[in-house]
């Protein structure tokens, strides 16, 4: 949340939400069969990986 009260529209916000959704994904795409587990033990720490990537070089902004 910004300070004041304001809406912050940075997108660096978004970034680890939005991999943690993909993440979750994944995992219900091999539960239905569309993806191996192969693929998913694959897919899941990359995405993990670049979520932490992001954390340690965004830039921090006046809201936070």
């Amino acid at each position: 949340m910004a300070k004041n009260n304001q809406v912050c529209e940075h997108h660096h916000h978004s970034i680890v939400p939005i991999l943690a959704i993909l993440v979750a994904i994944s995992f219900l795409l091999e539960a239905q069969g569309y993806l191996t587990s192969d693929a998913v033990r694959i897919i899941w720490p990359i995405l993990l990986g670049v979520g932490g990537m992001v954390r340690l070089v965004e830039d921090r902004c006046d809201c936070c």
